[in-house]
């Protein structure tokens, strides 16, 4: 089991790497690579799913 009082800190870590998979996506599309952009993108949205459950 995890701790409880490392719950903030993991939910802090993963919003910074939501942030940051939507920048590179971003670059990725302006770059051109417009395939990667879309798949970080979508690990993103996923992020964003998993954050929302363990916020309840």
């Amino acid at each position: 089991m995890t701790d409880p009082a490392l719950n903030p800190l993991m939910l802090s870590i993963a919003v910074i790497a939501m942030f940051a998979l939507v920048w590179g996506a971003v670059r990725t599309w302006r770059g051109g690579d417009r395939f990667k952009g879309v798949l970080m993108l979508i690990a993103a949205l996923v992020l964003l799913g998993n954050l929302l459950i363990w916020s309840i």
